[in-house]
């Protein structure tokens, strides 16, 4: 494990997977689900895909290729550029095992940096090739539920930075449903619940928010923000303490789409030689 941190907040993340693995206050709370049989990941990082391809297959130049559900990167050991006390730095290039499955050439760093009680985290895609680069990135921590110092899973929320009243879509069973029933969003703030995640994850596909707030009477709030990330998940599952507050650029494959991969949906699509970055703050508050 990295260890790192300001006095004010310390962490931890894991070279396999570049996966931060812990977030505590400078009073020990962890804000982090600590893994677990019901979930056996603390914050994976999702690369080169966001979601399911149809057959979990990737079309491009006429060929077929296998890559499984949100990609490779957390599965793969990180090579670390770079650790200091107040941060790091991880990447990732293509080899001949991630040209089987996503035949493009690439560089994923992963900067995490504490400083004035927040962590940052910053991932940066660039493109080495001469061809366009198509891919999906996301985000994909999983916080305590319920938060520490709550009395229990009751009485937690997210307040959105803006209302968010448009259609929300779901993933039931690994499938993508878009904008298939009403906002479950109160004007900007979602009680929290497991009634709302029965069906499947919630997706808002287009939020107008790029922050929010989890809350809960007793605990110290947590507050997220997000740039680059125009898409935002959130998921748990049954009997995990947990809730996964995941900003995205990409998402499954659409209903009926089986198309050469460049041209899917969502996806980001770089220059050659150039760079995109995406970035999460967590602040305890």
């Amino acid at each position: 494990m990295l260890r790192f941190g300001d006095g004010t907040l310390s962490a931890a993340v894991n070279p396999d997977g570049a996966e931060l693995s812990s977030l505590r206050d400078a009073a020990g709370r962890e804000y982090l689900w600590q893994a677990g049989p019901a979930w056996p990941r603390h914050a994976p990082l999702l690369f080169p895909m966001v979601g399911r391809l149809a057959g979990d297959t990737l079309r491009h130049g006429g060929a077929t290729y296998p890559l499984k559900q949100h990609g490779f990167a957390r599965d793969r050991r990180f090579t670390l550029a770079a650790h200091g006390a107040s941060g790091c730095r991880l990447t990732l290039r293509d080899d001949a095992e991630t040209r089987a499955a996503y035949p493009f050439g690439f560089l994923l760093a992963l900067d995490f940096a504490i400083a004035d009680g927040a962590l940052t985290m910053t991932a940066t895609v660039h493109n080495p090739g001469a061809e366009p680069l198509p891919f999906g990135f996301g985000f994909h921590p999983a916080f305590a539920w319920p938060l520490p110092g709550a009395a229990g899973r009751a009485d937690h929320a997210l307040v959105f930075e803006q209302p968010e009243p448009a259609p929300i879509g779901r993933l039931p069973d690994d499938r993508f449903a878009r904008a298939v029933e009403p906002s479950p969003v109160q004007g900007r703030t979602l009680p929290l619940g497991d009634a709302p995640f029965l069906p499947g994850a919630v997706v808002l596909e287009a939020p107008a928010s790029r922050s929010l707030r989890y809350t809960a009477p007793g605990a110290r709030t947590l507050r997220l923000a997000w740039q680059g990330l125009p898409q935002l998940g959130l998921w748990t599952r049954a009997g995990g303490d947990f809730l996964c507050i995941e900003p995205w650029h990409g998402y499954h494959s659409p209903p009926g789409w089986d198309g050469a991969f460049r041209d899917k949906p969502g996806l980001a699509r770089l220059a050659p030689g150039a760079s995109q970055a995406f970035t999460l703050v967590i602040r305890p508050e």
